[in-house]
């Protein structure tokens, strides 16, 4: 099962310190990865339930950042045990935050203020702002008005770190309007914003059901509109094409702007940003292809995409296709955004449903590892451990016992960030809990390891 050596972290650090990977940041990146993944696996390490918390809104992590009270409240978990960066004030419920991406500066870009360099947090709230949060304080930043003709509810990466796209909710019009749009329930607006502190704006789209049917969702994503049907078709436009073809003007966040035969300020209240992208007509179809709960994704090199056979019977089996000719390819190693090719061989992770089931598979591309959540169910109550198998030969490199049981009806996410696992529960009734692991070393194995390395 491959080569059983394992790397002296002792002599990487001598190695490091003598300054052996100075010329090659990206050397030193991966050396520094490498022997966090030795010790991450290591027999002596242990991940340890430092802190548990329960809370009645929603929990979520991001990068070393827990979140509380709708993005309101921000604890690190960069600690031996987690500590609060920032509380801000109570605020309505028209205030609340819906969505929050973090973002963090682009590498290569010449930004006009210092403070645009550090972490900010771009939320965005209920009565249709987005606010840039400072990171550690919880100050706002910047704020900009998006509209007042439609509620946006949703943020995400169109480029990471780049491009903002911000999603209205799907609102369903009036009886007439469902009858004109055959019983279509759905209006779609998504804004596309381009480098924030800039002040670059791209466009705002209106998906008309007369132009695209019945849509049940959309998003952008690397240039990329992407159209869902309730049928699972997807659909593929490019976000350029539509821009040039059909953009009615060219706006610019703080400038001014007159628009519909009134004048104001692009960004700012009441004014907003106009929909400035008018579609009157089917733009260019780059692909479409049917999945199961449109279930969809793209990418490697050369480019595959895969999907769930649309057949409720097909639920959890995944084909893998190359997108030049839609040639199913089963043995095909899949190339992460990273350049990482993950060799997996599923075959020796099949779980046997009466002792134990997979219920979360993710791969930790900076560690090269495949992390597995397995539960085994012991009367009404389930036991699940946290798994990392080597994903160029599967082996299994380290088990991680969860202390908390963990009940199959109720929603989970697992995050692994290098020296933390992070565990949070969706209970009924809208009670979420959050349980953080840390790892440590046991002292005692310590305390041979630091002999075996004088030595050497």
């Amino acid at each position: 099962m491959g080569p059983t050596r394992k790397p002296n972290v002792c002599r990487q650090l001598s190695r490091r310190a003598l300054g052996f990977f100075s010329r090659d940041a990206g050397v030193v990146q991966r050396t520094n990865l490498g022997i966090l993944r030795a010790l991450v696996c290591q027999e002596s390490t242990k991940f340890k339930n430092v802190w548990t918390t329960h809370s009645k809104s929603p929990i979520a992590y991001e990068r070393g950042r827990i979140y509380f009270d709708n993005y309101r409240c921000c604890v690190s978990s960069i600690a031996s045990e987690p500590r609060k960066l920032y509380e801000m004030p109570k605020c309505s419920k028209s205030e609340k935050i819906e969505d929050a991406l973090l973002w963090e500066c682009p590498v290569g870009e010449i930004l006009p203020n210092p403070l645009d360099y550090k972490s900010s947090l771009i939320a965005l709230t209920a009565h249709n702002w987005l606010f840039r949060i400072s990171a550690t304080t919880g100050k706002v930043l910047e704020k900009i008005y998006l509209a007042s003709y439609c509620k946006f509810r949703y943020l995400s990466w169109d480029t990471p770190q780049e491009v903002i796209a911000v999603k209205s909710a799907q609102n369903k019009g009036s009886v007439l309007a469902r009858q004109v749009l055959s019983g279509s329930k759905c209006t779609n607006h998504c804004e596309h914003s381009e480098d924030w502190p800039s002040g670059l704006f791209s466009g705002d789209i209106y998906l008309s059901p007369q132009i695209f049917g019945n849509v049940t969702d959309a998003t952008l994503s690397h240039g990329i509109l992407i159209v869902m049907y309730s049928s699972g078709l997807v659909r593929l436009y490019s976000f350029q094409a539509i821009t040039e073809q059909f953009m009615q003007q060219k706006l610019d966040l703080g400038c001014a702007c007159r628009w519909g035969g009134t004048a104001g300020t692009v960004g700012e209240a009441p004014f907003g940003i106009p929909c400035n992208i008018k579609i009157t007509d089917t733009p260019p179809l780059l692909f479409e292809v049917s999945s199961l709960e449109n279930a969809f994704q793209i990418g490697g090199h050369p480019w595959h995409y895969i999907i769930t056979p649309n057949k409720k019977k097909q639920k959890g089996v995944f084909h893998i296709c190359a997108l030049k000719d839609n040639s199913l390819n089963e043995n095909l190693p899949v190339v992460t955004a990273s350049g990482r090719v993950v060799k997996k061989n599923f075959n020796l992770l099949d779980d046997d449903p009466e002792q134990e089931t997979f219920k979360i598979v993710d791969y930790e591309d900076e560690l090269d590892l495949l992390s597995v959540v397995a539960v085994t169910q012991i009367d009404a109550e389930g036991k699940a451990h946290l798994d990392f198998h080597c994903n160029e030969y599967g082996t299994l490199l380290k088990s991680i016992p969860l202390v908390e049981s963990w009940d199959v009806t109720y929603s989970h996410e697992v995050y692994f960030d290098r020296d933390l696992v992070l565990h949070i529960e969706q209970k009924p009734s809208r009670v979420f809990s959050c349980y953080v692991y840390q790892m440590v070393c046991d002292p005692a194995e310590e305390e041979t390891t630091n002999r075996s390395c004088e030595k050497e």
